[in-house]
């Protein structure tokens, strides 16, 4: 019988769970050679941790999964203890994670560029997804142009609970982060590198954010400071990329997926934002182009979670603080952003 290949051992092990996270032992990075033959696997997994009982568990889950593969009648799991250099910095990229109690998953919503309608997304999937039932909270990591609260019509600023935490605002069902609420007027923010990664470390650990299924945080474009800072405080659960069809938009995106594959975060879907505009005599006009974001997604292999035309009405519910999942989820618009949060739902079933 036929050898299982390196890529379906490594599909058998997602089925192991890092203990303590949602996230599995090949997202983290931590398979680190794989062999087959003659009915026999061998593989060696890599953890920056010592304690016996995760390393123990990794093991007897990982040779349950192999043994179940067709055509294996022997498994060697071995499980090395990863050693930190002079000076105490860790070499993993996730060995500073923490995960924050109550939040089941954490989610990116990214881009590589600006002006793709990110934000716009965000708070439509955030709000998509309390409308199916589940508990969202929504960080706003755009430190230097902050706008969830606007879109969500939140003003009010954060108070403190009696533990000195934040206690996030609401509305639309959905909690709230962002460095709008802390800010007067039009006061910039004119900050380095550090500072952001420590304002991003107390928006996800300061915060009594609660019991959540998701927390949806809204990266700024790019891969700078804030991307890094998030990825090395909390275990991401994946991202989300959000794209508009032409190739000025794709080609910067594909900077953004290979950023979230440097640092192990698995690609949950791409979302093609802006797809076509039809106008008022019912004409469909594709004002960027149209088909991008599914094309780039097959060929990084990923998933397509949806596309969302051009509407007026999503431009004006943001603009009033009433997201168009909200005011009209019956309507065209709100129902393109609840079937993108239907698949993005679907993913951790």
């Amino acid at each position: 019988m036929k050898m299982p290949s390196e890529d379906e051992i490594k599909d058998a092990l997602k089925a192991v769970k890092y203990p303590g996270y949602s996230r599995d032992i090949v997202s983290f990075g931590l398979v680190k050679q794989v062999a087959a033959k003659d009915g026999a696997i061998s593989v060696m997994i890599q953890l920056t941790g010592n304690s016996p009982e995760a390393i123990q568990q990794i093991k007897t889950e990982s040779e349950r999964a192999l043994k179940a593969l067709p055509g294996v009648n022997a498994v060697y799991v071995e499980v090395r203890q990863q050693g930190t250099p002079p000076g105490g910095t860790p070499q993993s990229p996730w060995s500073n994670q923490n995960k924050v109690p109550g939040i089941a998953r954490i989610v990116a919503i990214a881009s590589g560029k600006g002006g793709v309608g990110k934000s716009t997304l965000s708070v439509n999937l955030a709000c998509g997804l309390q409308h199916l039932g589940a508990r969202v909270g929504l960080l706003d990591c755009d430190i230097y142009g902050p706008s969830i609260p606007l879109m969500m019509g939140v003003k009010e600023k954060p108070t403190l609970s009696d533990e000195n935490k934040m206690i996030p605002p609401s509305n639309h069902g959905v909690k709230l982060m962002s460095m709008g609420f802390l800010l007067e007027g039009d006061q910039p923010v004119i900050w380095r590198g550090p500072m952001i990664m420590k304002t991003i470390q107390q928006f996800v650990g300061a915060v009594e954010w609660g019991e959540l299924d998701f927390l949806l945080v809204d990266l700024p474009p790019g891969t700078g400071d804030a991307q890094l800072s998030l990825c090395q405080t909390v275990p991401l659960d994946g991202g989300v990329i959000i794209t508009t069809p032409q190739e000025a938009s794709l080609g910067v995106v594909r900077k953004g997926i290979a950023m979230f594959q440097k640092v192990n975060v698995p690609i949950l879907g791409i979302v093609e934002n802006m797809s076509y505009y039809t106008t008022p005599t019912g004409d469909r006009v594709e004002i960027f182009c149209h088909g991008g974001g599914q094309k780039e997604a097959e060929r990084q292999n990923v998933p397509f979670l949806g596309e969302v035309p051009i509407f007026t009405e999503i431009r004006e519910g943001g603009d009033r603080g009433m997201p168009v999942v909200v005011s009209a989820a019956e309507g065209a618009p709100g129902k393109a952003f609840i079937g993108i949060a239907e698949a993005l739902r679907q993913k951790f079933l």
